[in-house]
């Protein structure tokens, strides 16, 4: 059992111990990395390249249990050469007779051959994948046995940025160094200001000298506000102390995040609101226009030139990143009209597969965020990477290929890789179309590692093997004897998440936060609403979950009512084909031996606990209906057999959250996410216990009572 937070303790594990199987034959077009092999760098090899070194001694002794030695030589040219039982490290600079054909940052040639091995790098970065690669075909093969080759390796996106997982914000050396060895070259950290963050002080420049030491940029995700217009006499006196003030402190930061509804400021375009959204209307009236950070402002052009002036005047290098994740909603005419005016080197970043209208059973929906049941591009996408590649404008994506979204919000990873090799295929394509270079492959929910993670780190560089050899190796890896069924529960989730119908309903409520989401019974407006328990530390904490379920309304979509039959059917297909996936990897489990059988167990957990928080969305979901029909229903017999009903489902939902208790308990990560902390621990899933109970024992008996006056 684990007590909150000590999934930390996981991820800071970059080397897993002790993976070397002692059955491995080496065969006649291998070589074998034994016992007083050496590590060689260039006696002026930059530290990076130093670290490096470190990191592969460090792989080989836990992970393989072989010891080597690290040397520096004033001639790598000859060790590179000559050497034998050697690791050669170094860059293009250093072996320029190897490295000729790299050029592209952080490419590299991998050459094995006799008893030397070389990764020569196009960069220092370069050098670092290189040697992560080396890591990669030990792991899959499970000794340190490499086949000889002699390849030339590059990225396929760069940036691939991510959040913390650790916590908001939060980047321990060690997961620093995870976060690379996975292929990602940039982290992101929310600005409030000069080393602030939304949990407090952050020294922004160390974190950048530490990203720095592993191979990683550091972008600033803007959450400062924005009160002046680009017209206003003090507008530039105003940025020069946010913006201006923030890239004074930290030159070297990448680049800036900017979205609208973080950094909205008041625009003067007539189809919004003109004011920020937290300003409060002077007539009290509530407006029918959006507030600017949710509209494709005519004056954003304005704005964006002002911020690239001010931030270049501090750091000429920073790349300026505007999102339009807030309205892909909005009229294609008004959002391509912003594209076509965007000050010349400010990078387009657009979501992959939001605002996509879909038809199930002749029922309209959209993707109303972040989801993998749909692939992508969505027409949204597609219609501003067109625009961005007519005008040459640098084009990246939030893309979710970390592993994560929406979907099911309190959970490491969606385990649905096969569908992610889906998503990784479309997102090649897209730059072949539309000259797609970078990636955000993670919101808040953060970054973790998993085969969904590994999938992208082979997919996102050539050469590589297909998907599903990769996918092979994986499950032959991690499930010995039991590959097959673990591949068979993977098809079985990947198919799956195809039924799962994206509502804003579902992802603010029973699907973020799973089996701790309440029924509530009671909407007295002069009474307060129940809602889940939360830390005063957390970021949002529960305030991005809606206790009170009920169906929004959205010109995207066919009406809530007309579409629940359709989306309790398609939920009922997913729990069909979710629960066949746990049946084949619990046979995979079984198949484990002892060493193994740890990280088995916890994707078995995880399948169950994204399955029980299915059954309390279809729970959730009849209960809203249930609870309609009494508001209308003057028939005190029938309102009678509908309370039955309820009551069903309240017993039903009780013991979905007693059977998840075990799970979170398993597994700490299950139930927390970093901006609201944790939702569905034990403490949040008795509490969900609780409540029911009192909706069962007093407000369902009272309802009766009232039922039985009405009807004297």
């Amino acid at each position: 059992m684990e007590t909150n937070y000590e999934f930390r303790k996981r991820l800071e594990v970059v080397h897993k111990p002790n993976l070397r199987q002692a059955n491995v034959t080496v065969q006649q077009d291998e070589l074998l990395i034994e016992d007083g092999w050496t590590i060689v760098i260039g006696s002026e090899a930059q530290p990076l390249v130093m670290n490096v070194a470190k990191d592969l001694q460090d792989y080989l002794l836990t992970s393989m249990n072989v010891s080597v030695l690290i040397k520096r030589t004033g001639d790598i040219l000859a060790a590179a050469q000559e050497g034998e039982e050697v690791v050669i490290l170094a860059t293009r600079e250093e072996l320029p007779h190897l490295g000729r054909e790299l050029s592209v940052p952080r490419s590299y040639r991998y050459v094995t051959c006799n008893r030397r091995i070389i990764i020569c790098g196009f960069d220092a970065r370069g050098v670092g994948q290189g040697s992560y690669y080396l890591e990669d075909l030990m792991n899959l093969r499970q000794a340190p046995v490499l086949r000889l080759a002699d390849r030339v390796r590059q990225p396929i996106f760069s940036p691939r940025m991510v959040h913390s997982g650790f916590g908001l914000d939060d980047y321990p050396d060690q997961y620093l160094n995870a976060i690379a060895h996975y292929g990602m070259d940039a982290i992101l950290v929310f600005a409030e200001g000069v080393n602030q963050t939304p949990y407090g002080y952050l020294d922004f420049n160390y974190l950048i000298h530490r990203a720095r030491n592993v191979g990683l940029d550091v972008y600033l995700y803007s959450y400062l506000k924005s009160e002046k217009h680009p017209d206003d006499a003090d507008a530039r006196e105003y940025y020069e102390s946010t913006y201006g003030a923030l890239f004074a402190a930290c030159p070297e930061a990448k680049g800036m995040i900017l979205v609208g509804e973080s950094c909205e400021f008041p625009s003067r375009d007539p189809n919004t609101t003109q004011r920020l959204r937290y300003d409060t209307p002077g007539d009290g009236l509530p407006s029918t226009k959006p507030s600017p950070g949710w509209w494709p402002c005519v004056d954003y052009p304005e704005w964006l030139n002002l911020m690239k002036e001010t931030i270049h005047k501090h750091s000429p290098e920073a790349e300026i990143v505007f999102w339009t994740y807030n309205w892909g909603w909005a009229p294609e005419k008004a959002r391509l009209e912003l594209i076509r005016n965007l000050p010349e080197g400010i990078t387009l970043l657009v979501t992959f597969e939001m605002f996509e209208q879909r038809q199930h059973q002749g029922v309209t929906n959209y993707c109303a965020d972040y989801t993998i049941s749909f692939v992508g591009p969505g027409k949204y996408f597609a219609s501003e990477a067109r625009e961005a590649k007519k005008r040459n404008v640098r084009l990246y994506t939030m893309s979710n290929t970390a592993g994560l979204t929406w979907d099911f919000g309190v959970v490491p990873y969606i385990p649905v890789p096969f569908q992610w090799a889906k998503r990784h295929e479309v997102l090649k394509q897209a730059q072949i179309d539309w000259g797609l270079t970078g990636l955000m492959e993670s919101h808040h929910y953060g970054w973790w590692p998993s085969v969904v993670s590994e999938l992208a780190k082979w997919n996102y560089w050539t050469p590589s093997p297909e998907p599903e050899e990769v996918l092979e190796s994986i499950a032959e890896r991690d499930f010995g004897k039991g590959a097959s069924w673990a591949l068979e529960a993977w098809r079985y989730w990947s198919e799956a998440i195809t039924y799962y119908i994206v509502t804003e309903e579902d992802q603010y409520g029973p699907c973020r936060v799973g089996p701790s989401y309440p029924l509530l019974f009671w909407q007295d407006p002069f009474l307060p609403s129940a809602n889940l328990p939360t830390v005063e530390y957390a970021h949002f904490g529960n305030r991005i979950v809606l206790p009170n379920y009920f169906f929004h309304e959205h010109v995207l979509q066919s009406p809530g009512a007309s579409r629940l039959r359709v989306e309790i059917e398609s939920f009922h297909e997913f729990v069909g084909l979710w629960s066949k996936g746990i049946e084949s990897l619990e046979q995979a489990v079984r198949e484990l031996p002892q060493e193994k059988k740890a990280e088995g167990l916890r994707m078995l957990g995880l399948g169950e606990f994204i399955l029980n928080s299915a059954k309390t969305t279809i729970n959730v979901k009849k209960w809203w209906k249930l609870r309609r029909g009494l508001q209308v229903e003057s028939d005190p017999s029938k309102a009678g057999k509908m309370l039955d009903e309820m009551v069903s489902i309240a017993e039903d939902e009780i013991e979905n959250a007693r059977a998840t208790i075990p799970l979170v308990e398993a597994d700490s990560r299950l139930g927390w996410e970093p901006s609201m902390e944790y939702m569905t621990d034990r403490a949040h899933l008795e509490w969900k216990i609780k409540q029911v109970q009192r909706v069962l024992e007093e407000e369902i008996p009272k309802y009766r009572q009232i039922l039985i006056l009405c009807d004297e």
